[in-house]
């Protein structure tokens, strides 16, 4: 009986085509991959009660920070810094916008600690643009506050 064992050949594994694979499957991903880089604005609401608000599929949005500063939300759904924070600017934005949309919502985001008269500012030029849809955007009040 012959009990020689044969020899056995070496398992060579190639890693270089799975590499090239993974590298591949690597780029399709990341070509693919759509990066959403959403840029808010910070801002703390008022808090009250009321009735729930109504949602609007189009609305013109009017963002006021705790400094004062004006943002208009645009259409790609990000708030836009005006030019400067002259209130004849804001009025000039909000007439070019008026033209096309002055029958959509125009709501107003204001921040709890935005001065007063930025708040009024913004309001009188929305109806002198000719919005006449013009709401304050706030936070449910929470028990125990």
């Amino acid at each position: 009986m012959n009990f020689h064992r044969k020899k056995r050949e070496k398992v060579d594994l190639t890693l270089v085509s799975m590499i090239d694979v993974v590298f591949v499957l690597l780029l399709f991903f990341v070509v693919s991959t759509t990066f959403s880089r959403q840029t808010e604005v910070k801002v703390k609401l008022p808090e009250a009660k009321g009735a729930e608000a109504e949602t609007h599929e189009k609305m013109i949005t009017l963002i006021i920070d705790a400094d004062g500063v004006y943002y208009l939300k645009g259409e790609d759904g990000l708030p836009h810094e005006l030019v400067n924070q002259n209130i004849d600017t804001l009025k000039q934005e909000l007439h070019k916008i008026a033209v096309h949309s002055s029958q959509l919502p125009f709501v107003i985001n204001a921040d709890g600690k935005t001065p007063h008269q930025a708040v009024i500012s913004a309001l009188d030029s929305a109806g002198q643009a000719g919005f006449t849809h013009i709401t304050f955007a706030t936070e449910e009040s929470k028990p125990g506050k």
